[in-house]
């Protein structure tokens, strides 16, 4: 069973003045892949308190994937993928690739989206953009891999390579 924590990065979302519906896109299709949401959180745009709580889910071994939503844009607060750098010991480049891929074809705009990957010890952190159309498109487009690199990350999974 993977174990998910979802973190919201959102000014207004940490204030009750916004209602989280990417968090629950997230939820809904985490769930249909038979993966528990273990921790949740709405954090203001502040750098230090989301790479402060990344660091704590990972380095507590709570969670095996951290799907953040929001503050990936080119807002003056966005400060999600600067957040996650401050953490990662290693990046993984080809999941926000593949997801800007495939969001390329759907609107020009997805290049803009500066979300990023990495790895913290036992730990996958994936930024996911902050609209709840955009968070559904990017995670179904990705969440087949997710299993098996997380997989290879704890070591029960070993070959990449799919069967002739």
């Amino acid at each position: 069973m993977i174990r998910v924590g979802i973190i919201t990065a959102s000014d207004k979302g940490s204030k009750g003045e916004r209602e989280d519906r990417s968090g629950e896109v997230i939820r809904e299709i985490v769930a249909q892949q038979g993966w528990e949401v273990t921790d949740y959180i709405v954090l203001p745009d502040e750098r230090h308190e989301l790479s402060g709580k990344m660091q704590e889910w990972c380095d507590s071994y709570k969670v095996d994937l951290i799907l953040t939503t929001g503050g990936t844009g080119f807002s003056k607060r966005d400060c999600t993928p600067e957040a996650t750098l401050d953490i990662v010991e290693k990046q993984v480049p080809g999941i926000p690739e593949a997801m800007r891929y495939y969001s390329l074809q759907i609107t020009p705009r997805a290049m803009l989206s500066r979300s990023v990957a990495g790895i913290r010890k036992d730990t996958l952190i994936v930024n996911l953009p902050g609209s709840p159309k955009a968070v559904r498109e990017n995670l179904e487009s990705i969440i087949g891999s997710l299993e098996h690199g997380i997989g290879i990350l704890q070591g029960s999974s070993s070959e990449c390579a799919r069967p002739e």
